[in-house]
């Protein structure tokens, strides 16, 4: 499944949007940066509350589909612009980070 059909099914908000094509084959769930940029993996989708320039930085070395801001948490415009400038896909959702797993786990099982 790509990003874009992802998003859609999660209803889940667009922030930056480069890659719509990328396909989501995973998830990763982690807010310890340095953990994340060892274990995240291609082609996953990250589900994170952490919205600092560094979520940025950890997605393009780990070469994850998008990131999917869990919570609702803020993310300022600084980063959204970076994230675009670098061609991350970030969403947000309004669901937990748990919800959020379970819901992406239920689409990549169909």
């Amino acid at each position: 499944m790509n990003i874009s059909e992802m998003a859609k099914l999660l209803n889940a908000e667009t922030l930056s949007f480069p890659e719509p094509e990328l396909e989501v084959v995973g998830c990763y769930c982690g807010d310890l940066l340095s953990w994340v940029m060892g274990r995240a993996q291609e082609e996953q989708i990250w589900i994170t509350i952490m919205t600092n320039i560094n979520v940025i930085a950890v997605a393009s070395l780990s070469g994850v589909s998008a990131v999917l801001i869990s919570e609702g948490a803020e993310i300022e415009a600084d980063v959204l612009k970076k994230a675009e400038e670098q061609g991350i896909n970030v969403l947000r959702t309004s669901m937990s980070t748990f919800e959020a797993a379970v819901a992406v786990g239920k689409l990549l099982s169909k």
